[in-house]
């Protein structure tokens, strides 16, 4: 107990100080918000990296996934690492750090506001960002609460708080910059420790090769030996998990983000590798681990605790020291996913949505006392609807949780990415985008509570549960809104044509040879 409980003093004391270390890089709302625009590729991919990868998925994703495909869930973490990591900063990177510059806008909802000229753009997405992101944030808290209690014994609310305290501290005192410099250290516990877990929990069974053994003996219905197939016992729905947890990111406003404040053109190509390799590792680890749980409980146990109990279950074996470097790894993972949250949430709720109302252009002083509020604000309400979740037990909330990345990433993905690439893209494509992506997830919502229903073959299959709608979302508004531009270009912005000769800017250089025959 001593040993994690200094394990734990340790690693909070690191974080505050951090903050306080990176206070006098967040005096202005660029430095608060993007760091100065000048973060390195460490950091910058760390801080990807983590953002993406919280206890949801080492707790929960990976408990009930790795259940479902047995150890064909690692084609999860291999997609969020190639489809999530590699191609986002291929694709989105450098255009999105260019673009955003040229244009002035800090998040995502300034970007639609400049890019499509249109304050009503601004306004919708920044309502859409804030409502969508506080029950993915609370979402973070649960994924603590079974891990406390098998370490500690102590009240998750407890850990709520004293989480939610700590990230409020080096945030609202050191924005941008402490919260990259945090994830790096973060991502570092991240790597080493679940690389020490998998090893720790296979060495129960005899180490990779028993346990793959023993896994083969478990009936997955028709197939034989199907939780070690090389797709799983079901093909579709992990195709349907893949797409959902890899491209979601291309659409999530505090993943798109971080290339707003990478440093340079060198910074991008080496933050791609770093990036992909993290990824690998940490998601592709997650994935892995939870394949094998079936080897640790049983179907009555999960159906009576659920999911979220298979990964503590895994792990209620190791030794004190193992247990502390767990407990390190799930809150480095949830800590820094909640800082970028609530950054991204607070800096959205502040310019682009009440600055928006404003009839004049608010101080520098003035939007960064607001910021800092809103920081402190989101997290008490995340951390309330976490504790009221956790002890009622309110379905709404926990529905809610699960349409949140399909809501964003189906309302923002293709507005951004053929922003990014297409000037002939419409204000009425971003708007069918908006409309599409968030209606679609809000009837499955009133599905999943049962408070409405539908049939047919199609609409059975697309609203089987949020992760069916949500992919249908994103690939949905790929095409929607194309169509949707070709046929309304009278709402085409003006001046695209300035703003994408951001792309093409000319330099002149001094020739090493003028003399010709």
């Amino acid at each position: 107990m001593i040993s994690k409980i200094l394990l734990l003093i340790i690693f909070f004391a690191v974080f505050v100080c951090v903050g306080i270390l990176c206070r006098k890089q967040s005096t202005d709302v660029n430095g608060f918000v993007l760091g100065g625009r000048s973060v390195g590729p460490w950091l910058t991919a760390f801080a990807y990296g983590t953002s993406y990868f919280s206890a949801v998925i080492f707790v929960g994703y990976a408990g009930q996934f790795g259940w479902s495909f047995g150890l064909a869930s690692t084609w999860i973490g291999l997609g969020n690492a190639f489809i999530g990591s590699l191609l986002p900063w291929a694709i989105l990177g450098r255009r999105t750090r260019i673009m955003t510059q040229h244009l002035n806008s800090k998040t995502m909802p300034d970007f639609f506001g400049q890019r499509y000229d249109s304050k009503g753009l601004k306004i919708a997405a920044s309502a859409i960002t804030f409502l969508f992101l506080i029950p993915y944030t609370a979402s973070l808290f649960n994924g603590l609460s079974r891990l406390f209690r098998m370490a500690f014994n102590i009240d998750y609310a407890v850990c709520v708080v004293v989480m939610a305290v700590l990230t409020a501290v080096y945030v609202i005192v050191g924005g941008y910059m402490a919260t990259a410099v945090n994830d790096f250290i973060q991502g570092i516990v991240m790597l080493v420790g679940i690389v020490a877990v998998i090893l720790a929990v296979l060495s129960k069974h005899g180490g990779f090769m028993q346990s793959v053994i023993e896994m083969s003996k478990i009936d997955s219905g028709e197939l034989q030996g199907g939780f070690v197939s090389f797709f799983g016992p079901q093909p579709l729905y992990l195709l349907v998990v893949v797409l959902l947890t890899s491209l979601g990111t291309w659409g999530l406003p505090q993943m798109v983000g971080k290339f707003y404040a990478i440093k340079n053109e060198e910074s991008i190509k080496i933050g791609t590798l770093i990036s992909t390799v993290f990824a690998i590792i940490v998601a592709g680890g997650c994935y892995f681990l939870g394949g094998f749980g079936r080897l640790f409980t049983t179907q009555e146990a999960v159906s009576a605790e659920g999911f979220d109990s298979i990964v503590p279950t895994m792990l209620s074996g190791l030794s004190d020291i193992l247990i502390g470097v767990v407990l390190i790894l799930v809150l480095s993972a949830s800590m820094s996913t909640l800082s970028s949250l609530v950054l991204t949430s607070s800096s959205t709720l502040t310019l682009d949505f009440l600055g928006s109302f404003k009839k004049k252009k608010a101080e520098e002083k003035s939007n960064m006392l607001t910021m800092r509020i809103f920081v402190a604000v989101f997290i008490i309400i995340s951390a309330v609807i976490a504790i009221v979740q956790a002890k009622s037990r309110v379905t709404f909330i926990a529905q809610l949780m699960g349409i949140s990345w399909g809501a964003l990433s189906g309302s923002f993905l293709a507005p951004f990415l053929y922003g990014l690439y297409w000037k002939k893209t419409s204000r009425a494509s971003v708007v069918a985008s908006f409309v599409f992506g968030t209606v679609v997830m809000i009837v499955q919502l009133c599905i999943s509570l049962g408070w409405i229903h539908v049939g047919g073959t199609f609409l059975t299959f697309i609203f089987k549960n949020s992760l069916y709608s949500g992919v249908f979302c994103m690939l949905a508004s790929i095409v929607i809104v194309p169509l949707v531009s070709l046929v309304s270009q009278k709402t085409k912005p003006a001046g695209v044509e300035q703003m994408f000769a951001c792309y093409d800017t000319k330099v002149q250089a001094s020739a090493k040879e003028v003399l010709s025959e």
